[in-house]
């Protein structure tokens, strides 16, 4: 960088920096409006675009933002293509930002896409696709945005853009499971994990990766290698200005735990180094969720599994991938509850356990019903004397097993005998 530059960036710095931001974005958009002549203009230009739009950002001026979205377009031809889109790319990052008018962002990037189109500005469209696609995503549009992601893929393909490719075949994978078609989901997940074996990814998309690999594994139940996987996206999730999707890192790895019915090392787990840091300020809650869901299991109370649904709604009810396994880990829980409470009979109303554990009759007893069909539970339901009768666990006659294996054996041998003595007649 020459004086002349070093002089327009200390130019552009200080307007920027100006106590009143309206006065700032005034002064620095009638330099944008300005004709753009000569180099040492241009590159005014350039800067005065970034420290508007910051400044716009920063004050959630969203309707200024898309009219300088719009008046840079002709600005562009002054200067590289190349150039020209990281810096169209970094005003409409700062646009949607903002993140509070869906629709008109929606309506400002698909008019953008249209104006690469028009100037024949494939990088850049292909940039802009890939944020409409996260866009939909966000919004959970997940057809929209797998409409977009769809012939994106393919075009990619055809560029050799691993890096981008395996941003939207996560995204493919996200919509797809959002949608319940978990083995397309897997099967993206896999291309984009192949693709990014070929290329660096950054942190934060390698940890998006992991993410969905856990989320994907949780939902085949192996929870095992879902929990390495959440633990690979939270360490690289930490590494990172992510806190957000760190503690969902986090909250997973707690959910793994309790599937597996390991729910006393979910305090450890919170207590730990790594995740002390969370465990305090606004990303709490979600911790606080996990640990009332893991007391309630340890406790096998169905009660306070429900106050833990009604008291954390957002963190666990709302959450998609959470609430994908709520209805079994209630299930889980109502199983663990009935059991503790006729744990102690040989012979119990089926009325007064209704009671104890605050049910409908109906729902208690198609309950227990299910454990017995499922060998969850030793007895009968006697309808007659309203009752579940249980039984003691009895251990296996290894004589009988033995016995039945021999008359099979035998009945083998004979049926074999008489096939061959057919043969000589």
């Amino acid at each position: 960088m020459d004086v002349d530059d070093v002089d327009v960036a200390e130019e552009i710095k200080k307007l920027g920096s100006m106590d009143n931001s309206t006065a700032a974005a005034a002064a620095l958009q009638a330099i944008i409006d300005a004709p753009a002549e000569g180099a040492q203009q241009i590159k005014r230009t350039e800067l005065a675009i970034v420290e508007v739009s910051r400044i716009y950002s920063e004050n959630g001026r969203t309707e200024d933002l898309k009219k300088l979205i719009t008046s840079i377009r002709p600005f562009m031809t002054n200067i590289s293509k190349a150039k020209g889109g990281k810096l169209f790319r970094l005003v409409l990052d700062r646009f949607l930002a903002i993140g509070d008018a869906q629709l008109v962002q929606v309506a400002v990037l698909n008019e953008c896409i249209e104006w690469t189109k028009t100037g024949k500005r494939r990088f850049l469209r292909q940039s802009l696709e890939v944020m409409q696609a996260s866009l939909h995503l966000k919004a959970k549009q997940y057809q929209e945005c797998l409409a977009v992601s769809q012939p994106l893929v393919r075009e990619l393909k055809r560029l050799d853009d691993k890096l981008q490719l395996v941003e939207v075949q996560l995204m493919e994978s996200q919509a797809y499971y959002a949608l319940s078609n978990y083995p397309r989901s897997r099967a993206a997940l896999v291309s984009a994990r192949t693709t990014a074996n070929g290329v660096y990814c950054p942190p934060k998309l390698q940890a998006a990766l992991d993410l969905q690999s856990g989320i994907t594994h949780a939902q085949e139940h192996d929870f095992a290698t879902s929990y390495s996987y959440f633990y690979e996206a939270f360490e690289g999730f930490d590494g990172t200005d992510l806190a957000k999707q760190a503690v969902s890192g986090l909250k997973y790895m707690l959910l793994c735990k309790i599937m597996m019915k390991r729910a006393d090392d979910v305090p450890s787990i919170i207590s730990g180094k790594t995740a002390l840091k969370y465990s305090t300020g606004s990303d709490s809650s979600a911790l606080d969720a996990m640990r009332a869901v893991a007391t309630a299991n340890l406790n096998r109370s169905l009660a306070e599994f429900e106050k833990a649904l009604e008291d954390f709604k957002e963190e666990l009810s709302d959450d998609v991938i959470i609430q994908s396994h709520v209805s079994e880990m209630y299930d889980t829980m109502l199983q663990n509850n009935l059991c503790r409470i006729v744990e102690p009979y040989s012979s119990i109303e089926i009325d007064h356990v209704a009671k104890l554990i605050k049910l409908d009759r109906e729902v208690v007893e198609n309950k227990l019903s299910q454990m017995i069909l499922d060998k969850n539970l030793l007895g009968i339901l006697d309808q007659g004397a309203g009752c579940l009768e249980i039984f003691e666990e009895s251990n296996d006659d290894a004589a009988y097993a033995e016995a039945i294996d021999a008359i099979k054996n035998t009945g083998q041998v004979v049926e074999a005998l008489y096939i061959k003595t057919q043969k000589l007649f």
